[in-house]
């Protein structure tokens, strides 16, 4: 492994903690967001991470060469919508989106979670910055041993 792929690694994993984060904002903003373009409810979304580089064994071989330049680290493979949590539904008969029992579907959003995966997300960019700034400082004192 070579120092570029310690700079690699980390600026990858700070540009996927950087997207979550704005993920994460779009979330909180559309908090009470009862009706989108299409009509329905926002719905919380959610950033999946996978290995970057990774490949099929076919294409292993057939890129033998080019996987040894490509990236190492993390990348975004999917903004999913979360439909494992369920909406809030709020009675509230003068709202304009309210059903015809006066009820109002607002987005599964979290607040307290969205915070929380907020400060996961800068924790693990503060993290990959932290590494990132300790990879080239070793960089540099390798180059300052040559004009010793």
């Amino acid at each position: 492994m070579s120092i570029f792929d310690s700079f690699n690694i980390n600026s990858s994993g700070m540009t996927a903690q950087r997207f979550r984060m704005d993920i994460i904002s779009e979330n909180i903003a559309n908090t009470n967001t009862t009706r989108t373009a299409d009509g329905t409810p926002y719905v919380r979304k959610v950033v999946r991470f996978a290995e970057k580089g990774t490949q099929t064994p076919f294409s292993r071989i057939l890129n033998e060469r080019l996987d040894h330049y490509s990236g190492r680290g993390v990348k975004v493979v999917q903004v999913q919508d979360d439909t494992w949590t369920q909406m809030n539904i709020v009675y509230d008969p003068s709202h304009p989106d309210a059903d015809e029992n006066g009820y109002v579907t607002y987005p599964n959003v979290n607040t307290v979670t969205e915070m929380t995966n907020l400060i996961d997300a800068s924790r693990s960019y503060e993290a990959n910055a932290t590494a990132f700034n300790a990879s080239k400082n070793i960089a540099n004192r390798g180059l300052d041993l040559g004009n010793t």
